[in-house]
């Protein structure tokens, strides 16, 4: 068991290569990595070294098919990255949240909120009634 006495042991380079694949291929959208590494015991909520989880890199930049899958495969929507933001505060931005409020992201969590960014990027008229509606509103737990 890793401490601060006996630090785990740093991950070889093959590993670390590996997850630099996935983070790429969650930003990229690439629906057959991921089609083929879930099943084969990939971990939906992975996450690199600034706390981006594969939902929050997918989500960002727009790949709602992707988004979908990893909700499908355990992946929690509202993980928060080291800054405390939200897979659907970075949905917002990119006007691709729908999938995220599907999976049960909640727009009321992280730093700044999802709810917080509809106001910040004028989006109101578009996000705010859903996010009222949202099945997620108010669920997710803070760690």
């Amino acid at each position: 068991m890793a401490d601060s006495i006996n630090p785990s042991p740093p991950l070889p380079p093959e590993a670390i290569a590996f997850a630099t694949r996935m983070y790429d291929a969650a930003r990229a959208g690439q629906m057959d990595v991921f089609q083929q590494a879930l099943p084969a015991g990939l971990p939906s909520n992975m996450t690199n070294e600034k706390g981006d989880s594969l939902i929050m890199l997918a989500s960002y930049h727009g790949h709602v098919s992707l988004v979908k899958l990893l909700i499908q495969h355990g992946a929690d929507p509202n993980t928060l990255n080291d800054r405390g933001q939200s897979p659907l505060a970075g949905a917002v931005f990119k006007g691709e949240a729908e999938a995220l409020l599907e999976g049960g992201a909640d727009p009321l969590h992280g730093q700044p909120s999802a709810l917080d960014a509809v106001t910040l990027f004028k989006q109101e008229e578009q996000w705010k009634v859903k996010f009222e509606n949202a099945p997620g509103k108010g669920k997710a737990v803070s760690t």
